[in-house]
């Protein structure tokens, strides 16, 4: 009997490796950045979404926002002494990876001052629809009524867990209906109906963790950080780099 054509063995070795060459431009991005900016903050981000960090990016120009696989950035900035690409900036690489349990991060390569980076950090907040997994900061209640609903999103949300039944056409809680309670760690349910009821509890918000400069190599930063300092340090490293 022929052998059929269809049973073949390809070699791994033979196949296109597309993924490798996105991790290695990542890996040039990252250098050629390190080279260009004089900062490179790491900063967490919380309840992000992709639409945020494209208004970021848009606020920031000047400057360049890197988010992706941590390891794979890291390796751009060099995990030890023989390979980081400027003195010192292997410990911001081993802080990143050491961050990829503890939410998104990134890392923002800038001009700027780090005074003025530290207090829009702080001072900026947007608030975001909750993700599965966010503890609800207050209790929703829901009673009678439902008029915002169309009568065709009723199956929707009885299938949600919301005790609904049409009524003249207007969908009606058949009793009181508690979304979720202070403190409740969300269900992809309970996330889902806060959406559609248009309650935004989470806040889309930044921290800064740390920052690197080719003179005083990189410090780990805390909210309670004295700014003063901060300052004194940003004009040693302006009068040094010029």
């Amino acid at each position: 009997m022929p052998r059929s054509k269809r049973d073949k063995k390809i070699s791994l070795t033979r196949t296109n490796k597309k993924g490798l060459a996105l991790k290695q431009q990542v890996i040039e991005d990252v250098k050629k950045c390190v080279y260009e900016y004089r900062r490179v903050f790491l900063i967490s981000v919380q309840n992000t979404r992709n639409t945020k960090l494209l208004q970021l990016r848009s606020e920031w120009k000047d400057s360049k926002l890197v988010f992706g696989k941590l390891r794979i950035i890291a390796l751009g900035l060099g995990c030890s002494k023989e390979t980081e690409v400027a003195d010192g900036i292997h410990k911001l690489a081993n802080a990143l990876r050491n961050y990829t349990s503890k939410g998104q991060c990134g890392l923002l390569f800038t001009n700027r001052p780090n005074s003025q980076v530290i207090k829009w950090a702080k001072e900026y907040e947007d608030l975001e629809y909750a993700r599965a997994g966010f503890i609800s900061p207050e209790t929703v209640e829901l009673d009678g009524s439902l008029q915002q609903f169309q009568h065709t999103m009723e199956p929707q949300l009885r299938k949600l867990g919301m005790p609904t039944s049409l009524e003249k056409g207007v969908i009606t809680l058949t009793k009181p209906f508690t979304v979720c309670r202070k403190g409740d760690v969300l269900t992809p349910e309970q996330a889902q109906i806060l959406k559609l009821l248009d309650i935004q509890l989470g806040v889309f918000k930044l921290l800064v963790l740390g920052v690197y400069t080719k003179k005083y190599g990189f410090k780990k930063l805390v909210e309670s950080d004295n700014t003063k300092q901060n300052d004194e340090e940003e004009m040693d490293v302006e009068n040094n780099d010029t």
